[in-house]
């Protein structure tokens, strides 16, 4: 998702109280958080609970966008390192894996580690309105780094594997793919 100009605003009245009062604020931006729990108008979840129920045509809506998916451990961890490190604040601070992976590829991905042939389908209906998706989400998380000593467990093609296979352990259990709707659109 692209920064809204609430987003931006909320970011912009924190660091005036920074500036003026000396506030200790910190900006931290967490890149596409993905795992357990998540909510079903995400796009990790939303192909996820089609497999486990039994689809075998995925319907997804544009896969060529790229996105820097964190697991949600990472981006927990991510923002107790910033919470606790004073140069941090004052600083906007990325929180993600700094890999990048296209939706379709995230979705022959997931369909690889659930073991299942699917095919995907495009559903115009999961498609954004025109000029309004954001073709690349990536996150340079070198401040994280640098200030707050954070480093992704869940990084590069291995990280984001092991974090999806404790995804689709997590959604796949009975209990929990019952509270699900595979079959409907969440907008």
């Amino acid at each position: 998702m692209s920064r809204g100009r609430g987003q931006i605003g909320a970011d912009q009245l924190a660091m005036s109280f920074f500036l003026s009062f000396g506030t200790p604020v910190s900006i931290v931006r967490p890149f596409n958080t993905y795992g357990p729990r998540q909510s079903a108008r995400a796009v990790i979840p939303t192909i996820i609970t089609q497999i486990a129920s039994g689809a075998r045509q995925i319907k997804l809506g544009a896969t060529r966008p790229t996105r820097d998916f964190n697991y949600v451990l990472d981006t927990v961890r991510g923002f107790v390192a910033v919470a606790e490190c004073d140069d941090a604040v004052g600083q906007i601070i990325n929180i993600g894996s700094n890999f990048e992976i296209s939706i379709g590829d995230t979705a022959a991905l997931i369909a690889e580690r659930m073991g299942r042939d699917v095919e995907f389908a495009l559903d115009e209906q999961r498609l954004r309105p025109a000029d309004s998706e954001v073709e690349r989400l990536w996150a340079d998380n070198t401040r994280a780094r640098e200030l707050a000593g954070w480093t992704p467990d869940y990084a590069g093609r291995e990280g984001f594997k092991r974090g999806l296979g404790e995804t689709i352990a997590w959604f796949g259990a009975p209990n929990n793919l019952r509270r699900y709707r595979a079959e409907l659109y969440n907008i």
